[in-house]
């Protein structure tokens, strides 16, 4: 039997939701799985609300539309509780991984999260700013997601970085993407 995984993110544009949304799909690609990885904008400015979609399934993918149930939901702005229902949809036994510094006890309560499902944080912008020296949290936060939900192992996202960053990148940047990936491994909590 194939196990479909859906993840919806939630982020503001410039923050990297839709690179990171590829990143896991192609990613999965490196285990053999079918993916698909898609943005959903709106008015297209930086800070704008955005949605983007990623599947990743063993067997291939059938569905080609917007993810409405998912399994996981990626906040890349903690802001965006205060006008964005990041629950919607979600199934009962859900997990979500927020871009904060708040612990998971003062996200579950903000996003008003089902003791069903699991959360996880990480200042995934913090490392950013500590590693990359610019807020752009999409990589620290595939780095938790690898963690908290075991999809692929954190050195299989590495090795996408550098194929993927390695045509644009100086070693500097890949190194310090690749540090932003094992660093938020480590401090995602749940």
């Amino acid at each position: 039997m194939s196990q479909l995984t859906e993840i919806r993110w939630h982020a503001r544009a410039g923050q990297g939701a839709v690179t990171a949304a590829k990143l896991v799909a192609d990613t999965a690609l490196l285990q053999g799985n079918y993916i698909q990885a898609m943005p959903e904008y709106g008015p297209e400015r930086t800070g704008a609300p955005l949605k983007a979609y990623t599947r990743v399934c063993s067997e291939p993918i059938e569905v080609h539309n917007n993810i409405q149930n998912p399994d996981i939901v990626i906040v890349l702005d903690d802001t965006l509780l205060e006008s964005t229902d990041v629950c919607e949809g979600m199934h009962d036994d859900g997990t979500l991984i927020f871009n904060t510094t708040k612990t998971v006890e003062e996200i579950r309560k903000a996003a008003q999260v089902p003791d069903s499902m699991k959360v996880a944080v990480v200042d995934a912008s913090g490392i950013a700013m500590d590693t990359i020296k610019k807020d752009m949290p999409n990589t620290p936060i595939v780095g938790a997601l690898a963690k908290v939900t075991g999809l692929f192992p954190p050195e299989l996202v590495k090795e996408r970085l550098k194929i993927t960053f390695g045509k644009k990148f100086s070693q500097e940047m890949i190194d310090a993407n690749l540090a932003s990936v094992d660093r938020a491994y480590q401090e995602v909590q749940e």
